[in-house]
């Protein structure tokens, strides 16, 4: 009996998921909410980050776990103001990546779907304010915070 074929594999691999993340880079560049999420001047560290951590989500190189460890992607968006406006810019650009790839729809379906709930679950205020670490690295949730007594 063989082994399953991955999605990783079904999709055509890193170049597949190289495509997708520079199509999406392309769309955060000039994104006045978005780019300011990344204090890299030049996406290319986390256009590289996304890349392996999508190619191992879906079957591909472990890369990503051997050098960042587990992906924490809550933990890893809370110092930023992530709103609203800010998931639907992000899935706006995705949406216009995944299109530009071209899957087959029995492909695309379940990318699509991930890449929807992973950005529904980003959203950690809806304070429609700028996007980025706040002053104390927490992320403004729009709470008052007093000392305890």
């Amino acid at each position: 009996m063989s082994e399953p074929i991955s999605f990783y594999d079904q999709v055509g691999g890193m170049d597949t998921f190289r495509r997708l993340v520079d199509a999406f880079y392309r769309g955060v560049a000039v994104d006045e909410v978005l780019k300011p999420m990344y204090p890299e001047e030049d996406l290319g560290p986390a256009a590289e980050r996304l890349t392996l951590f999508l190619a191992q989500y879906w079957g591909g190189p472990t890369t990503y776990g051997e050098t960042r460890g587990h992906p924490r992607l809550r933990m890893r968006h809370m110092p930023f103001h992530v709103d609203p406006d800010a998931r639907d810019r992000w899935l706006a650009h995705m949406r216009a990546a995944v299109d530009e790839i071209a899957l087959p729809p029995a492909l695309e379906a379940p990318l699509w779907d991930y890449l929807e709930r992973a950005a529904h679950a980003m959203v950690n205020t809806f304070q429609p304010r700028g996007i980025g670490p706040q002053q104390d690295g927490r992320p403004d949730t729009g709470l008052p915070v007093r000392a305890a007594d």
